[in-house]
């Protein structure tokens, strides 16, 4: 059992200011694998203390940007040799099958780092314009100061670098709380950045509960919260933040849509919407997990669902062909169990999947791959957001039932359409109120691309050249004429 008694405050590993600690448990054994130091409010003190000192007087935010840049490609150069370590790491801690911790949680946080590099490279930092009165006016981006940055359990490391990496970039400082679930690849990101030899200061990782995240929220010398998780959560995140005119960047929940077209080949809908509804065994918040399918070939793209749904392997997260793994916890495992309790109430017809383990699986926190069919928009498996690997499949009638049904949630965050036809589906994409979408593909949270929500499903874009200026302020300076 990993034991790991210090705290990384401030870019150095330091002794933790009380004595308690928590566990971290494997989703697949249910047996500790390793006991953590717990921060408190005074370590939260100590991590703003050392991120305002390192933002107020340091050198980090007044450096070129290419030098900044150069850090940031110094620390993706140190994260490639381990991402076989760090991926064995975080499939132990949160349950993700093996290959998909290779590709989702680790090889694509690289890809990011260093393409947020070269998005910072070519981003106009300052820009002159002529001014209505013949003044010159300059405008320039500068970083909004603090960040406190608070990352879920499902994708540990990808959201820490879509938020910590852009910080940094913009010229900011940070302090980043992972959830409990999920520390021990926050720590191995830790010593990659002392390696990187950044400023004293800059970055400090402070794993933690609730209570440590409301406190962060509300800590006067942060400037910015960049926030992933529920929409629930989100919306005390956003009333703290509002309450002191805090900078807040939300990304939330989802209960997205997967819009089948009728000339959609059923074989391959069912292959893509394996990837788009039941990633990560279902915990991410773009699932496409509501599956509308034409009326004309309801029962054609039901069986080819079923067939998919039915023959995913799963089990240990640790073997190469598992596709679906454990959930988080066992209250995620309750959780997920109570609505297809709920979806059998409602009237829906369970087609394949239920509340028993999977075959074979006699321990961990698992949940059968679930397919519901004949679901009405109205029923709550079509409006709330289970975080597992329940499909919901929903018919419509013609394409502007499709959308409206699509768009008949709080959310809004991510989608797919699926069909022979790429114009037409772009037509439905254009057309669906989400933040993202995906054209036969499950959405690809393309580095290059902008994310995020609309409605309940967040405030703000992460990833792409909006992901760093969101954290930076335009100033505008204006130069009287002939002067």
């Amino acid at each position: 059992m990993q034991v790991q008694d210090r705290l990384f405050i401030g870019g150095e590993w330091v002794a933790p200011s009380g004595t308690d600690t928590f566990d971290v448990v494997s989703p697949a054994t249910e047996e500790v694998i390793a006991r953590v130091a717990e921060p408190t409010t005074v370590d939260v003190d100590k991590a703003v203390a050392a991120a305002r000192a390192a933002f107020d007087e340091g050198p980090w935010p007044r450096l070129p940007v290419a030098e900044r840049v150069a850090a940031v490609r110094r620390l993706a150069a140190l994260y490639k040799p381990g991402r076989g370590e760090l991926a064995k790491i975080i499939s132990s801690e949160m349950g993700a099958p093996i290959s998909f911790a290779k590709l989702g949680h680790v090889a694509i946080p690289m890809f990011m780092m260093n393409a947020f590099a070269g998005i910072a490279e070519n981003l106009e930092w300052e820009e002159r314009r002529p001014g209505f009165y013949g003044q010159d006016i300059l405008v320039r981006k500068e970083p909004v100061g603090v960040v406190g940055a608070i990352v879920p359990w499902n994708m540990p490391m990808h959201l820490t670098i879509g938020k910590l990496i852009p910080a940094l970039l913009a010229g900011c400082s940070v302090v980043l709380k992972p959830s409990p679930e999920t520390p021990l690849d926050a720590y191995w990101l830790a010593d990659l950045l002392t390696r990187a030899e950044l400023p004293a200061g800059l970055v400090s990782i402070l794993p933690a509960g609730r209570e440590v995240g409301e406190y962060l929220v509300s800590h006067p010398g942060v400037d910015k919260i960049s926030f992933t998780g529920s929409t629930a959560a989100g919306r005390k995140v956003a009333a703290a933040c509002g309450a002191n005119l805090k900078r807040v960047g939300l990304e939330l929940g989802g209960k997205s849509a997967a819009v089948v077209l009728d000339d959609a080949d059923p074989a391959a809908m069912a292959k893509g919407v394996q990837v788009a509804g039941l990633m990560n065994s279902g915990q991410a918040c773009v699932a496409q997990t509501r599956v509308l399918v034409p009326r004309s070939r309801y029962a054609e793209y039901v069986d080819a669902l079923a067939a998919m749904v039915a023959g995913l392997p799963t089990g240990d997260p640790s073997d190469p062909s598992t596709e679906v793994g454990p959930l988080v916890a066992q209250r995620q495992q309750d959780r997920v169990r109570g609505y297809i309790e709920i979806g059998q109430k409602e009237g829906a017809r369970l087609v394949t999947g239920g509340t028993d383990l999977p075959a074979g699986v006699d321990r961990g926190w698992y949940v059968r791959p679930t397919l519901f069919a004949d679901v009405e928009p109205s029923m709550r498996i079509a409006q709330e957001e289970i975080f597992g690997p329940v499909l919901s499949v929903l018919p419509y009638t013609d394409e502007a039932e499709a959308i409206r049904i699509a768009d008949a949630t709080e959310y809004g965050l991510s989608g797919s359409v699926w069909t022979a036809d790429v114009e037409r589906g772009l037509g439905v994409a254009r057309r669906v109120r989400s933040g993202t979408f995906g054209v036969n593909e499950a959405y690809s949270m393309d580095p290059a691309a902008p994310f995020g929500g609309v409605k309940a499903s967040g405030i703000g874009r992460e990833l792409g050249k909006e992901g760093i200026e969101g954290f930076l302020d335009s100033k505008s300076i204006s130069v009287a004429a002939g002067r």
